[in-house]
């Protein structure tokens, strides 16, 4: 059994000294812990970081300065690092919201989103009402493809605020993300309903490509357009206008926004070979072959070996067209549109039986497609 301490045993001045060097120690970390987020606020890291280390000096395992340190690090996207400091500040202070909050949105940047999700909940277990929280799990949820828990999480948040800018847009891309894109543009509308004055260019964006997706590409023009007049520059608003353009079977209208785009970025294979068609369908194979040619020189593009076949195939040079269609076929033998341009050439040189053979070995592949199913019909019955 220990001895009990005796009053006239206890240095009262010793307790004093430790007293005084205690509220100096509190004084010192609490000035140095706003220094270092202010510092943090005005993105001087390095400075934030010298603040939030000389706190750990004096107390090592204090919960701002790791936090801190966490979110210096995490600003850096330095996320193994900004992990390790907030995991050491649950180790010593379990529940601290700052920290899951930090780890959580580090998982979420690394794309661990189930570890994302597993911290998160920890909070809602004690607080289910954080529309912060809740958005962020539904967004993580979406990430991962669970439609229902993240749509779920998303209407509690509008049950709980009507108008919540970030549920609504995250409901809009859940939506279009499974391809549900007349929801997707209910709640994208309503977005631009509720500030039409000062809407975000990628609800217009996203509006437009909605319409694109449902083929209204009438409709979906003047919201690339406005959003155009926000950002010229705009990838998504200039290849909207050109898709719709190209959706709306005016093919040359399309061509000025094409190459704006390249303008920005020429080497766009992608973008070349849409801007290719362009012109092909214009009747210029000459210009088309040219951005054919130099969407190949940076790779080979089945696109742009189609278009150069087809090209071909327009200037009536049918077997060389059907020469290069077999090369592709052979290359991507479950492309159903290689084989209908191929029986089309052998058609128009004459060679029925070619033509009907091209489509046959197609459909001995098991693939369904009702377009080759047609277009064997109509040969069969000429």
């Amino acid at each position: 059994m220990s001895e009990e301490l005796k009053p006239d045993e206890f240095n009262f001045s010793q307790a004093h000294d430790y007293s005084q060097n205690f509220s100096a120690d509190t004084t010192a970390i609490s000035d140095l812990s706003k220094k270092g987020y202010l510092y943090l606020k005005d993105n001087n890291i390095k400075k934030a970081i010298e603040a939030f280390r000389q706190i750990l000096l004096i107390e090592e395992d204090n919960n701002y300065a790791l936090v801190g340190l966490g979110d210096s690090e995490r600003k850096q996207g330095h996320y193994k690092e900004a992990i390790d400091y907030y995991s050491k500040c649950l180790s010593c202070h379990p529940g601290n919201n700052y920290a899951l909050f930090g780890l959580a949105d580090c998982y979420k940047a690394i794309n661990q989103y189930h570890k994302a999700i597993e911290i998160w909940e920890q909070y809602l277990v004690h607080d289910d009402t954080n529309i912060t929280v809740l958005t962020r799990v539904a967004d993580a949820y979406r990430k991962i493809r669970d439609f229902r828990k993240s749509k779920s999480l998303y209407l509690k948040v509008l049950d709980m605020e009507e108008n919540n800018a970030y549920a609504l847009i995250g409901l809009g891309h859940l939506h279009y993300d499974f391809k549900e894109y007349k929801d997707a543009l209910f709640y994208w509308t309503r977005m631009l309903e509720m500030n039409p004055l000062h809407v975000d260019i990628r609800v217009l964006t996203s509006i437009g490509n909605c319409h694109r997706k449902i083929k209204t590409f009438e409709k979906g023009l003047p919201y690339f357009e406005k959003a155009l007049e926000f950002d010229p520059n705009n990838f998504y608003a200039l290849f909207g206008i050109a898709d719709c353009y190209r959706g709306m079977n005016q093919q040359f209208r399309s061509i000025d926004y094409w190459n704006r785009i390249l303008e920005l970025d020429p080497k766009n294979k992608v973008i070349l070979t849409r801007t290719g068609d362009a012109y092909r369908n214009t009747g210029d194979y000459a210009t088309a072959a040219e951005y054919y040619n130099r969407a190949m020189d940076i790779d080979f593009d089945i696109y742009a070996a189609l278009g150069l076949a087809l090209i071909c195939k327009g200037e009536g040079k049918f077997k060389e067209a059907a020469d290069r269609l077999q090369q592709l076929v052979n290359g991507d033998p479950k492309n159903y549109r290689l084989y209908i341009d191929l029986a089309d050439c052998y058609l128009k040189m004459g060679k029925k039986k070619e033509a009907l053979e091209t489509l046959q070995s197609f459909q001995r592949l098991g693939i369904k497609n009702q377009a080759v199913n047609d277009f064997a019909e109509q040969i069969q019955a000429g």
